[in-house]
């Protein structure tokens, strides 16, 4: 599974007009699932996830404290293009997704994971067009992924 991490001021996610998600000061996860997932890589990114030292602590230190210590948000949107292959030609190839059935169980039990921190967990809505507006705090972006970081 792989994550591209947004640390936001807030963030929302809108499906035909009608907001479905919404957070303020918290991460915006766009969350792709490849073929050889399974629910040891959502359970090992929900902790990653958790702890990850990227807020600031007493004064102005920066990446003192995890989300769970500021009370943050999380907005999990789905997105099988994070595993899009540019390399060749000038139209991506998403071969590496996994098949939607595959991909909406591994997303959900990873929102699950995430909820029984008891944050404040929003999601998009699986395999809609969505528009998601986000306000970046820092900017602070990273990549997260179940494969490459054990």
């Amino acid at each position: 599974m792989r994550i591209i991490l947004q640390k936001v001021k807030k963030a929302v996610v809108v499906v035909e007009q009608e907001t479905v998600g919404s957070i303020s000061h918290g991460f915006l996860l766009l969350l792709g699932v490849t073929h050889s997932d399974v629910e040891k890589d959502a359970n090992w990114l929900a902790e990653k996830i958790l702890k990850l030292r990227l807020f600031e602590g007493e004064g102005d230190s920066f990446m003192e404290r995890n989300i769970q210590e500021v009370g943050g948000s999380v907005l999990v949107v789905s997105q099988f293009t994070v595993y899009g292959d540019c390399r060749k030609g000038t139209r991506p190839s998403f071969t590496d997704s996994a098949r939607p059935e595959q991909a909406e169980k591994l997303y959900n039990y990873f929102v699950g994971k995430l909820k029984e921190s008891g944050l404040k967990i929003e999601t998009g809505v699986f395999g809609a067009e969505m528009e998601v507006e986000l306000v970046n705090d820092g900017p602070v972006t990273l990549v997260v992924d179940s494969k490459k970081l054990k």
